[in-house]
């Protein structure tokens, strides 16, 4: 039996136009809907969502507020890790995604992909789970 990942710590995090829309594509590419807490008085205002990937870490993320700590919603980029990049690449196509480089195998090892998602964030899924800790 493996041991599972270690619970994340660090999380990318980021603000959507539409929240219940990012919520509907992630879940579409692989992201398993943890919890989503919303305005009791709009329900299309969420005001946090976590999403994991099932390999391990996540994301989270809100609708825009343009008050307090904001970012512009399409300004985020992420790099997620994954045994399957093929299958993440099939279901993002499936999902409508912007594919903004196709599965390739990069000088430093294994397999990735590119996307941009309907709010315009950068997205790279790949097998490369980065140098080890020396």
């Amino acid at each position: 039996m493996s041991n599972p990942a270690p619970a994340p710590t660090v999380w990318g995090t980021f603000q959507a136009r539409d929240a219940r829309a990012m919520i509907d594509f992630l879940v579409a590419i692989g992201f398993e809907r943890t919890a989503v807490y919303a305005a009791d008085d709009d329900p299309a205002t969420v005001h946090h969502a976590q999403l994991d990937w099932p390999e391990g870490g996540g994301v989270m993320f809100g609708s825009h507020k343009p008050e307090g700590w904001s970012l512009p919603p399409g300004g985020a980029g992420f790099y997620v890790v994954t045994a399957d990049p093929r299958a993440v690449h099939d279901r993002a196509v499936r999902a409508g995604a912007t594919i903004t480089r196709e599965l390739n195998e990069p000088d430093f090892g294994g397999w990735e992909f590119g996307l941009r998602d309907p709010e315009g964030n950068q997205w790279s899924f790949g097998s490369y789970r980065g140098e080890g800790r020396g």
